[in-house]
């Protein structure tokens, strides 16, 4: 699950102040994991392929980044998505939908939306994705070792791993590494919904 760079923000179903507030947690979890692995912002630009001034406007609050750039910072910061984007917890954690923070591709045609707390579990995160009809979603490789399964709940889906591609429908899923470039491809003329795993390695 990734999107390429935009300058388009994160944004929930309508809530700019819950907007606001993701911007600010990212921008207080980036600067304590940077400097807790003894990382400057030059380190982190060359790891994560995102340049150095968007990093720093990004820790600075000044802007906020789409879900594609921070996959790009987790990969170089080598920590799971969720632990950018949420707040330390511990004990009973339970996530409302409507607290629940919706990120968006670059281009719009692929939405995001956490279905686990943030910090409920270090190495496994669970996402419901929607994609637009005939529309397709490129994602960078995630770090070695990441595995994702995704369960098509309604449409269609092909998904292109390397050079194959595999078509699926409502009921159907798919298991593969995800370490290397893949594609998430609704081919039909109606949005199609998807509960996407991501397990990190041990």
């Amino acid at each position: 699950m990734d999107a390429r760079k935009s300058n388009r923000p994160l944004a929930g179903p309508g809530d700019d102040v819950g907007a606001a507030e993701l911007g600010r947690r990212v921008a207080e979890n980036l600067r304590q994991r940077r400097k807790a692995r003894g990382l400057s912002l030059d380190d982190l630009a060359r790891s994560s392929g995102v340049s150095r001034a968007a990093l720093s406007q990004i820790e600075t609050s000044k802007s906020n980044p789409t879900v594609g750039v921070l996959w790009k910072i987790a990969v170089g910061l080598g920590i799971p998505f969720a632990e950018l984007i949420g707040a330390p917890r511990s004990g009973v954690v339970v996530l409302r939908r409507n607290d629940s923070q919706v990120l968006r591709s670059s281009d719009g045609k692929l939405e995001s939306r956490p279905l686990t707390p943030a910090g409920a579990s270090p190495l496994v995160e669970l996402y419901e994705l929607r994609l637009s009809s005939r529309s397709a979603h490129a994602s960078d490789p995630h770090a070695p070792g990441t595995h994702e399964m995704v369960v098509v709940l309604s449409g269609q889906l092909k998904m292109h791993i390397d050079d194959e591609a595999f078509e699926l429908g409502a009921g159907d899923s798919i298991a593969f590494a995800a370490d290397k470039p893949h594609v998430y491809e609704n081919p039909a003329g109606s949005e199609a919904r998807y509960h996407n795993v991501i397990v990190y390695e041990r």
